[in-house]
Parts: C-alpha cells; sequence; structure tokens
C-alpha cells in the first residue's frame, strides 16, 4: 500500500489529515467557544446517557404521560430529545422546569466519573497561554460545566464565560443562543471565533451564529454525521491542535494586524 493509498483511505473516512486546513481555523481564533460534554469530556462515561433517557422517559410515563413523547423520542436514548419533547408540548410549564432539574442532578452525578477527553486538558491550558480567550457553549447544565472544570483546575480558563442550558429549552442547540451569549458578553466578531463541537446541532448552531467550526469525532461513526451535516473540518484526537500551538499556531503568533 502506497503513501498516496494511505492518505486517500484517511481522508475518505471523514477525518481531517491536512494541517493547513486545521492552521486556516486555529490562526484566527481569538475566541474558542467549546461544547462541553464530547470535545473537553465523556460527561456520561460510567452511568450512561441512554440509563438516564430511559429513566426520565419511565419518570414521566410513570405519571401518566405517555402521550407526551412521540416513539422516536421515547426510543432516541438521548436525555435532551426528552426535554426537548416535554418543552415542546407544554412550553415553560413547572413539568418541564422539574424534568429539566432531574436531568440536572443526574448530569451532577456524572460529573463525578467523567472521563476527561484526551488532550483537552493540555490544549485548553495551552489556547489560554498563547492569547485566546475560551467560552463554554452548550446543552448541559452551567453548575455541572463549573463543577466539572474546577475539579479539573480548568475554571479559571473560562470564567466567566460558561454559557449553558437555561430555563428556556427552546434556545438548546442547535439554536445558536449560548454562542451568541458567549459572542456579545467576550465582544467578539462570529468571525475571529472558533466552535469546537462534536454533534451536527454544534455545527448547525455554529453555522447560525457565522462562526467557524471544527468537529471532535469520537469515533468514524460520528465523523460520518459531522460530515453529513456539513462539517468542512472534523478530527479524530485533539492532539494536532495542541502539537500545532506548541509550534506556534496560535493568535500571538499570527503575525501583525491580527
Amino acid at each position: 500500500m502506497t503513501s498516496d493509498t494511505t492518505q486517500t483511505e484517511v481522508a475518505a473516512s471523514g477525518i481531517e489529515t491536512d494541517p493547513e486546513r486545521l492552521l486556516d481555523l486555529i490562526r484566527p481564533a481569538r475566541v474558542v467557544l467549546w461544547d462541553f460534554d464530547g470535545p473537553i469530556c465523556r460527561l456520561f462515561a460510567v452511568r450512561k446517557a441512554e440509563q438516564v433517557a430511559g429513566e426520565l422517559v419511565e419518570w414521566l410515563e410513570a405519571r401518566g404521560l405517555h402521550g407526551l413523547m412521540s416513539g422516536p423520542e421515547r426510543e432516541s436514548l438521548d436525555p435532551h430529545v426528552v426535554l426537548r419533547a416535554v418543552d415542546r408540548r407544554q412550553p415553560g410549564s413547572d413539568l418541564a422546569a422539574e424534568l429539566e432539574e432531574r436531568l440536572t442532578q443526574e448530569e451532577l452525578r456524572a460529573a463525578a466519573t467523567a472521563w476527561p477527553t484526551a488532550y483537552a486538558d493540555p490544549l485548553i491550558r495551552t489556547w489560554t497561554a498563547v492569547g485566546s480567550r475560551l467560552a463554554i457553549a452548550s446543552n448541559n447544565s452551567p453548575r455541572v460545566i463549573r463543577e466539572y472544570l474546577t475539579g479539573r483546575g480548568l475554571l479559571s480558563c473560562f470564567s466567566p464565560h460558561v454559557y449553558g442550558r437555561t430555563g428556556n429549552l427552546r434556545q438548546l442547540k442547535p439554536d445558536p443562543h449560548c454562542l451568541n451569549r458567549a459572542l456579545n458578553a467576550m465582544g467578539a466578531a462570529p468571525a475571529s471565533a472558533l466552535m469546537i463541537g462534536d454533534t451536527p446541532s454544534d455545527f448547525r448552531a455554529a453555522r447560525l451564529a457565522g462562526v467557524p467550526f471544527l468537529g471532535f469525532a469520537r469515533g468514524d461513526r460520528h465523523a460520518k454525521l459531522l460530515r453529513e451535516a456539513g462539517a468542512g473540518v472534523v478530527v479524530q484526537s485533539l492532539e494536532p491542535l495542541l502539537e500545532l500551538l506548541r509550534a506556534g499556531a496560535g493568535p500571538r503568533f499570527s503575525g501583525p494586524g491580527t
């Protein structure tokens, strides 16, 4: 097998192999917006998200609220799908608020056993050191995000710019609300920012906000989903970003006028 063939096969898998394309995203990024669960950690590493979603569905059904969700919503195995389904039928209700709090408590329990994403911690610290400002733009509870970041000694790299789930559940991604909050609070133009996310909803939110997007995928299936959604640059490891920053790709090295 030739090296050209290997390169073609790697590229066909949906994973970025050209460092210049990564540089094109990194160099202008004065502000880096991070999704939380995925790029920074695997929140439901021990207690699985599928189990949490199933228990939320059971909690609703025990209250005679089976009809609030369609079959695909009940079977989605995604807690945020369950949350959106209830809020869609009963927007702003006490039921939606109680369900959101139940999910927050599950996320808080999960934060204690979350697995850090490989290279995320040093990448966050290095990006901060070379002059970029960082923010979180997530569908997870900001309480959970702050607890995890505090435990890893990373909160100072983001604080006060942690923008997570609010009481208005219609503003969950793919709505760009949390991205726009971050940009507005930091006085940043969308073109000067970069969003790192791991789901099609992250990509769509970034596109709606006008922010360049870098997809992070844990495997080929997730890479395929991001590519199909329209993500142009996808990586399966954060290590290449860390290497580029350590080699001088950060904003302080971008040259005059940046």
